[in-house]
């Protein structure tokens, strides 16, 4: 005897991998924790987090929205001005260090700065330079509404069963004279880069582990109860600024964010890591979830995952969720004209922005 004879088939790749149908692949996440329909659910981070929460408001699930738009807002100012995005009105969080300062500055563990970008005399955060795509009438009108956003924070993590929160990039820009950092390149989306001043780090694994922990300490602080769930963004970055190819800069990136994810996972009984990335960028699944820039995720593709994560919530076996994924393909329900596929599926996402200067 020995410890392989006793293990159950999804163990093994043949198995698990190579000889399942594609869209029949499951049994991918044991879930540490229950997260009932009850059960208040925040999510955060990169591009592809936008999805999550709207996928499980529409399952019936708690997903928490911590600033709601106010009345008399459209459909299309509400998208604009990025309410209902994620749960928080923070715009994409890339990175754990950005997560990190900003439940610091929610609870109060660090004190964010004035700074205000300028534009044709408009205000703009630089910490959430899309949020107001109009901007606002002054620095302290800005630094208000950023107050606003952080006591909904606050109130929100207090009260909440589960954080998920999307690792998307490793790589950020920082000041020199306080170390903050920024979610985009300043001179980008918004601002004025100077050399002297803007610093740009690619975060290493140890960096992202701290900012990790920090960043959960500072959401336990006020809510000792709260779970993790870790996920990384199989969406692509767009540019790099390490010198380096695209395709190796992002696997790089992505393999530290993985890395850590399954670690702090596999370390502490509060974090989990449902594994997203892997559904999308696995190799069974031959690259079928990718819009065309091979970047940006499919509606098919969210479908695929958001399946997945809800099945192992609700404990459903194995077979029957392979059975029906079988009889559902994941494309069934959704067309080329859906609103968040190609490039609009960018207008939410920060990072975008570089392909602008992108050489042609």
């Amino acid at each position: 005897m020995n410890p392989y004879q006793s293990l159950p088939a999804r163990s093994f790749w043949r198995t698990a991998v190579a000889e399942p149908e594609m869209l029949a692949i499951d049994d991918l996440w044991t879930p540490k924790f229950d997260l009932g329909q009850d059960d208040p659910i925040l999510t955060a981070g990169s591009c592809f987090a936008r999805h999550i929460g709207r996928t499980l408001l529409e399952l019936g699930m708690n997903w928490r929205d911590a600033e709601p738009a106010p009345p008399g807002l459209t459909a299309a100012e509400r998208a604009a001005r990025q309410y209902g995005v994620f749960s928080f009105r923070t715009g994409n969080i890339y990175t754990a260090a950005m997560l990190r300062q900003w439940l610091g500055w929610a609870t109060g563990a660090e004190v964010p700065g004035e700074e205000s970008w300028v534009e044709d005399g408009r205000h703009f955060d630089p910490f959430r330079p899309s949020v107001e795509p109009a901007g606002y009438d002054s620095a302290e009108a800005m630094l208000a509404a950023r107050r606003t956003t952080l006591a909904a924070i606050r109130a929100a993590v207090a009260d909440a069963s589960c954080l998920v929160f999307t690792l998307g990039l490793t790589e950020a820009w920082h000041d020199r004279r306080d170390g903050v950092v920024y979610p985009v390149c300043p001179g980008t989306v918004r601002g004025v880069f100077d050399p002297d001043r803007h610093e740009f780090r690619n975060h290493a694994f140890a960096q992202v582990q701290q900012d990790v922990l920090a960043a959960v300490d500072l959401a336990r602080s006020v809510n000792p109860g709260l779970r993790v769930l870790l996920t990384v963004s199989p969406v692509g970055l767009t540019a790099t600024a390490t010198g380096e190819h695209a395709l190796t800069a992002n696997t790089y990136s992505k393999s530290v964010l993985r890395a850590v994810a399954g670690q702090l996972a596999q370390e502490h009984e509060q974090i989990d890591y449902f594994p997203a990335y892997e559904i999308i960028t696995g190799v069974p699944f031959r690259g079928a979830f990718y819009e065309p820039n091979l970047r940006d995720v499919t509606p098919e593709g969210v479908e695929f995952v958001m399946r997945r994560f809800t099945a192992a919530l609700s404990r459903q076996s194995a077979s029957q969720t392979a059975s029906q994924s079988a009889s559902q393909p994941a494309g069934h329900q959704a067309g080329p004209d859906r609103a968040d596929s190609g490039k609009e599926a960018d207008l939410l996402c920060d990072d975008a922005v570089l392909d602008y200067y992108n050489a042609r």
